[in-house]
């Protein structure tokens, strides 16, 4: 009788440049081979969360989905590492697509204005020791006249157990159609917590004084500085799918954090 065919069987392995990592790589290729990304079933990224997001970029629209196991410090988007049975785990995994923002940054010229996505969140900072001030508008019609603080960010469902729980941002399910629109220390409206955001919104976000008070905008990890201008919207037309093991899903992960585990 004839073996069942996996649907993973070819395993193209990542490794984040930690030690712990590169052991587990090499460990994990020796038992079930090493395929190229091109030809691979599945991803399997060997790391923490910041090589997760690494590999997520690099791999938006291969169509490949992503297994992530924790060999790093922050392991949020990771399953547990274990070398046994892990075509047995692939094959039991269930997925979860998530989608990135896309950022449209305007700061002058032409030439100047870039396109970035971001699957955790999209921040505006300020880049000297004055307080920034943003103009936001929802849909192009201004909401915040005129919001002075550190600066602000949209935060994916995915992204909202990150930098945004830090600055005391909402956690939103991850099959919640929202983002999470978040000050970063807040001064004036002082009280202002934010605002859950349907995941259609067209959120601008105008820098005020931006000569005085410059303003530099980051989509995970790429900065733009000098911005004027930023519009963030989620892109519906790129996606990608996260594999995790059953029990251990994303919307678990996220649940368990809102009750401190």
């Amino acid at each position: 009788m004839s073996r069942p065919t996996r649907r993973y069987a070819r395993i193209a392995f990542v490794a984040s440049s930690t030690p712990e990592a590169e052991l587990a790589l090499k460990r994990l290729v020796a038992l079930y081979g090493q395929a190229s990304p091109e030809e691979a079933d599945v991803i399997v990224a060997l790391g923490g969360d910041g090589l997760m997001l690494h590999t997520l970029h690099r791999f938006i629209g291969v169509g490949k989905p992503i297994y992530g196991m924790h060999r790093g410090t922050v392991g949020f988007l990771m399953n547990e590492y274990h070398e046994e049975n892990l075509l047995q785990r692939l094959e039991k995994a269930q997925p979860t697509v998530i989608h990135p923002l896309l950022m449209r940054t305007r700061n002058g010229a032409p030439e100047q204005n870039q396109e970035l996505r971001a699957f955790n969140e999209v921040s505006l900072f300020r880049q000297t020791h004055q307080i920034a001030r943003l103009r936001i508008l929802i849909d192009g019609k201004t909401r915040m006249a005129d919001l002075a603080a550190d600066g602000v960010l949209v935060a994916t469902p995915a992204g909202s157990t990150a930098y945004n729980l830090s600055v005391q941002g909402p956690i939103i399910p991850i099959n919640a159609p929202l983002l999470a629109l978040t000050p970063i220390s807040p001064f004036r409206p002082r009280r202002w917590r934010g605002a859950l955001l349907p995941d259609t919104a067209r959120v601008t976000i105008e820098v005020l004084d931006a000569d005085k008070r410059p303003v530099a905008a980051v989509a995970d990890h790429d900065e733009v500085r000098n911005v004027r201008f930023v519009e963030i919207s989620l892109d519906q037309a790129h996606f990608v799918t996260l594999l995790f093991d059953p029990g251990h899903s994303l919307d678990e992960r996220i649940l368990s954090e809102q009750f401190g585990y």
